[in-house]
C-alpha cells in the first residue's frame, strides 16, 4: 500500500467525484468538474488530496477569506458563492475549509488527520490567523426530538454520545465557537445545523505575510521496551500498538523500538538450540513487519521496528525495518555482528550502508555494535544524515556504556542527532536473552545552541517508558556554517578519507 498526501490536480477529478459519492452515500451531491477547475485556478495550493496506490480516496478543499470583509456566520452557499468562490482573497487572514471527506473503505487509516495536519502546516506557512469551517453534525437527527443542538454538542464533547464528524474535529484541536442554522441545504442528517469551528495558529504574526515552509522541529518517540512473555503474536501486536498509539498521540514523527525486541516470542522454542530457536523466530519476521507497516500508516508515524532476525538465502541477518507512514518500506542489516551473535546464532553481517529519505529529513540506521565503529556514521554523514537511529540490546552496564559513549561521540563528530533505544527487564525462559540493561536517550552536538552535556533527553534507567524529544534541524544547518568548531568542514581530506569499498 502506497499513501501520499499531495496537492489536488484536475486530472484527479474522476477519482475525486467517485470517492465523494461513496463518502456521502450520494446524499449531498458532488463538486462539478467546472467548480473544481475554477477552484484550482483560484487557489491551487490550498487543495489537498490523499492517494492510496495512486487513487484519490480523501480530500480537503479550502479558501482564504478576509475575516473583516466576510461574515463568518454565513451559510455554506454564501461562503462558497454557490461554487463560484468569489470570497477567496489571497490577502485574507482565515483559511476556510469547504470540504473534507474520506472514502469509507479507507477510514480506518486515519487519513482525515493527515489532511487536517496538511491544512495546519499550510496555515502556519502562510501566516494565517486560523482555520475555520462549518462542521456537520450528522448524528443529530437521531437525537433532535430529545435535545437542542447545543445540548447535543455538549454531550458529544463529554463523550456521552458519539458524532463521527464533531468528535474527529474536537480531537484535532478545533473548538466550537457558534451553532449555525440553515448552514447546508438538504443536510437532513444534521437537520441543516452546523458548528462553526476554529483552530488558532499560535505562530500567527499580524504584520508578517509568510513563514518558512520548511519543517523545522522533528519529534522523536523512543520506546524503552520491557521484555515480557506474550501469549502469541496477537498479544505481541497489542503491546506494539499500545506504544505506537501513545507516541502518535503526542504528535511524534518517528518511533524507535529496541534491537531484538521481539525475542520474547522465542519462548515456545526454548527447548531447541539457540540457532534453531532464532530461525523459528525469523519465520515470523515478514508477518510482523507487515503488521507494523499497518500501524505506521494507521497512526501516521514513521516506525523503526527495532531489529528482528531475517532469513535471506539461508543466511540469518539482524535487520531493522523503517516503516514509513506513507507505506514505503526500507531495511538495514547490522554490519558488525558481535561475537555472541555469531557464536549462538551464526549470524551474517550486512554489506549495505545508506541514508534513507523520509518526510522529516535524511536519517541513518545502525544497530547496537555498529555505532562503535565511527567509519559507518561518517559515511552516513557524508550522505547528508541528520538523525541517526540506533536500536540496541545490552545485558550489562559496561556493554551499555560502550553503546552510549560511542553514540554520543557520533553526534558530536558528525554534527547530527543520535537516538538510541534499548530493552529492560528479563526473559528467564529464553536462552541467551535473560537480562537487559538500558537507558534510552537522544544525543546532540556539543555547542552553544545545544544542551551543555550534549544530552537532549534520557529515560529513567531500567524502567519501561516512552521518551519524547524534539530536535531542531535548523540548528544543525547553523552549526555546519557557524559552529564554534566545524568537525565536518575542518577534516583534512588532503591527508585522509573514509570511503565505501563496494
Amino acid at each position: 500500500m502506497k499513501i501520499e498526501v499531495r496537492k489536488l490536480t484536475l486530472e484527479d477529478y474522476d477519482d475525486l467525484a467517485q470517492s465523494t459519492m461513496e463518502a456521502y452515500d450520494s446524499k449531498l451531491g458532488i463538486w462539478t468538474r467546472e467548480e473544481i477547475t475554477l477552484l484550482l485556478e483560484k487557489f491551487p495550493e490550498g487543495q489537498f488530496c490523499i492517494t492510496v496506490d495512486d487513487k484519490v480516496v480523501a480530500s480537503a478543499l479550502s479558501l482564504i477569506i478576509d475575516s473583516k470583509k466576510t461574515n463568518l456566520h454565513s451559510n455554506y452557499d454564501t461562503i462558497t458563492s454557490n461554487g463560484k468562490f468569489l470570497k477567496h482573497d489571497e490577502e485574507g487572514d482565515i483559511l476556510y475549509g469547504i470540504e473534507v471527506f474520506v472514502h469509507p473503505q479507507y477510514r480506518k487509516l486515519r487519513l482525515g488527520r493527515r489532511l487536517y495536519d496538511a491544512r495546519k502546516e499550510f496555515c502556519e506557512e502562510r501566516n494565517l490567523k486560523s482555520i475555520m469551517a462549518g462542521g456537520r453534525i450528522p448524528n443529530y437527527h437521531t437525537y433532535a426530538d430529545q435535545m437542542k443542538p447545543h445540548e447535543y454538542i455538549d454531550k458529544v464533547k463529554r463523550k456521552e454520545i458519539f458524532d463521527p464528524t464533531l468528535a474527529f474535529q474536537l480531537s484535532n484541536d478545533f473548538k466550537v465557537v457558534k451553532i449555525l442554522k440553515n448552514y447546508l441545504k438538504d443536510d437532513q442528517d444534521s437537520m441543516e445545523y452546523a458548528t462553526l469551528l476554529e483552530w488558532n495558529n499560535i505562530y500567527y504574526e499580524p504584520n508578517l505575510y509568510s513563514n518558512s515552509p520548511t519543517k523545522r522541529n522533528i519529534r522523536l518517540g523512543l520506546v524503552q521496551w520491557e521484555m515480557r512473555h506474550f501469549n502469541g503474536l496477537q498479544d505481541f501486536y497489542d503491546q506494539i500498538e499500545f506504544f505506537v498509539q501513545t507516541v502518535s498521540d503526542y504528535g511524534s514523527d518517528f518511533i524507535l523500538f529496541p534491537e531484538f525486541f521481539n525475542t520474547p516470542l522465542m519462548s515456545p522454542f526454548n527447548h531447541l538450540k539457540e540457532i534453531d530457536a532464532m530461525h523459528q523466530l525469523a519465520q515470523m519476521t515478514e508477518e510482523i513487519v507487515v503488521k507494523i507497516q499497518e500501524f505506521a500508516i494507521t497512526y501516521n508515524v514513521n516506525i523503526i521496528s527495532g531489529s528482528m532476525p531475517q532469513l535471506k538465502e539461508d543466511k540469518l541477518y539482524n535487520t531493522s525495518f523503517l516503516c514509513h507512514r506513507n507505506g514505503k518500506l526500507d531495511a538495514f542489516s547490522k554490519i558488525h555482528i558481535t561475537p555472541n551473535e555469531f557464536k549462538y546464532y551464526a549470524m551474517t553481517g550486512g554489506d549495505e550502508l545508506k541514508v534513507f529519505d523520509t518526510d522529516c529529513g535524511k536519517v541513518g540506521l545502525l544497530i547496537c555494535y555498529d555505532v562503535e565503529f565511527p567509519e559507518l556514521s561518517r559515511l552516513l554523514a557524508d550522505q547528508g544524515m541528520q538523525i541517526l537511529f540506533v536500536p540496541f540490546m545490552t545485558d550489562t552496564q559496561n556493554g551499555y556504556t560502550r553503546v552510549r559513549s560511542c553514540a554520543q561521540a557520533r553526534a558530536i563528530e558528525n554534527e547530527c542527532y543520535v537516538a538510541i533505544a534499548g530493552s529492560v527487564g528479563n526473559l528467564p525462559k529464553v536462552n541467551n536473552m535473560d537480562i537487559q540493561y538500558s537507558q534510552s536517550a537522544v544525543f546532540t552536538p556539543s555547542d552553544f545552541s545545544f544542551p551543555n552535556n550534549g544530552v537532549k533527553s534520557e529515560a529513567t534507567t531500567n524502567t519501561e517508558m516512552v521518551l519524547i524529544s524534539d530536535v531542531d534541524l535548523y540548528l544543525l544547518k547553523e552549526l555546519h556554517q557557524y559552529g564554534t568548531v566545524k568537525n565536518l568542514k575542518d577534516r583534512r581530506n588532503d591527508l585522509y578519507e573514509v570511503r565505501l569499498k563496494k
